[in-house]
């Protein structure tokens, strides 16, 4: 049985929701990555190097109390990185810069191109870590702040020979060029991502929807077959004088072959309320007919699959079919049930109205009938 057909609006939202998982998934890989090597580096190299140099730096407490600094934010930044919790980019970002210039100016001249000097390896991925999810340009200009504090270091200490020069570019590309490549490609690669699965669950959504009007254009096809052979009995039957149009058993037989039809029609309609509208089909047929209907609705009908629609009007359509002088059709909605019935007056003969074709144990169907009256309700609830 088909179920109610998505339409654009939620195909594509539903494709937005695909994609942005996919691309929060990328991310999350890439933010591991990136705090790791921060933290690995800082740990296993520079920590090392400044115990190692001791008491030969300048001032040893600056340069080891401005590692501990960087190990403590880096530690900090990477949790609320991790957590996706918004990082206070800009005042991380200037105090890194501050522990930049204080390492350097304390570092010493013999240290300058050494291990000890930390900043020079590690200082540009807690830059990347700070600023992740910012523009690309911020990693620069960070990086492009801590080449001028190096390059300012280098001139103030004296290592202006060409072979100072050389080691301190060297050291600048290689210790920034890797950290943009990877900011630059987790970026990259989270767009990549997000394109290709909202892509997919696009695809995906259209192919479900065509599915799906495959089945409920089969579905109808097999549902007009059905209501069109109890039409083309009758008829048949009138043709050949096997039954006589002033019998109301063969009237009513044609009046409900005639509801069924036209709600079969109404199904098709794009309307806001389809329940309300087959419904308001069955009762204009009668009224053709000359019955006088109240009709009552309270409420209005949440979305609905096809099949609990058609166990819901379908026993009231073959009452309205039956009934003679008077009837009452009631509809209560709220978000979670909707209740249809029918009161019609008795008359001698059959009951009709039977149970829904359909039913699935979603929709309940009563009928009572107690020589004044007959009662029909049939109740969906969620």
């Amino acid at each position: 049985m088909p179920e109610p057909r998505v339409g654009p609006a939620s195909d594509e939202v539903g494709a937005v929701r695909a994609a942005a998982a996919v691309a929060r998934t990328s991310d999350r890989g890439a933010r591991i990555v990136a705090v790791t090597i921060a933290l690995v580096w800082h740990l296993a190299i520079g920590l090392p190097a400044v115990l190692h140099a001791g008491s030969t730096l300048a001032v040893p407490e600056v340069v080891l109390g401005g590692w501990l600094l960087v190990a403590a934010l880096g530690v900090l930044a990477g949790i609320r990185l991790l957590r996706d919790t918004p990082l206070p980019a800009a005042p991380l970002a200037g105090l890194l810069l501050v522990v930049d210039v204080a390492v350097f100016a304390t570092v010493g001249r013999p240290h300058l191109f050494s291990p000890a000097n930390w900043v020079w390896g590690t200082l540009a991925w807690f830059f990347l870590v700070v600023l992740w999810g910012r523009p690309v340009h911020r990693l620069l200009v960070l990086l492009a702040a801590h080449a001028a504090t190096a390059l300012t270091a280098v001139v103030l200490h004296g290592a202006t020979g060409a072979a100072d020069l050389a080691r301190a570019t060297m050291a600048l590309y290689g210790t920034s060029s890797l950290p943009v490549a990877v900011f630059a490609g987790a970026a990259a690669l989270a767009t990549l991502s997000r394109q290709r699965a909202a892509t997919a669950a696009a695809t995906n959504a259209t192919v479900a929807e065509r599915e799906a009007a495959e089945r409920a254009r089969h579905e109808r096809g097999e549902r007009l077959n059905l209501v069109g052979r109890a039409a083309s009995e009758v008829l048949t039957e009138l043709a050949r004088g096997r039954a006589d149009p002033a019998d109301p058993e063969v009237q009513r037989r044609c009046v409900r072959a005639a509801a069924q039809l036209r709600r079969l029609i109404a199904e098709s309609d794009d309307v806001p309320h389809p329940l309300l509208h087959e419904l308001r089909a069955a009762v204009d047929l009668a009224e053709r007919n000359g019955l006088p209907i109240d009709l009552v609705t309270i409420g209005t009908p949440p979305p609905l699959p096809v099949r609990i629609r058609r166990s819901l009007a379908d026993p009231l359509t073959a009452g309205l079919a039956d009934a003679q002088d008077w009837a009452r059709l009631t509809v209560v909605s709220g978000p979670d049930e909707v209740v249809v019935s029918l009161v019609t007056p008795d008359r001698e003969g059959p009951d009709t109205t039977g149970h829904p074709a359909e039913d699935d144990g979603q929709v309940e169907h009563l009928y009572e009938r107690d020589g004044n009256i007959r009662w029909t309700q049939t109740r969906w609830h969620r």
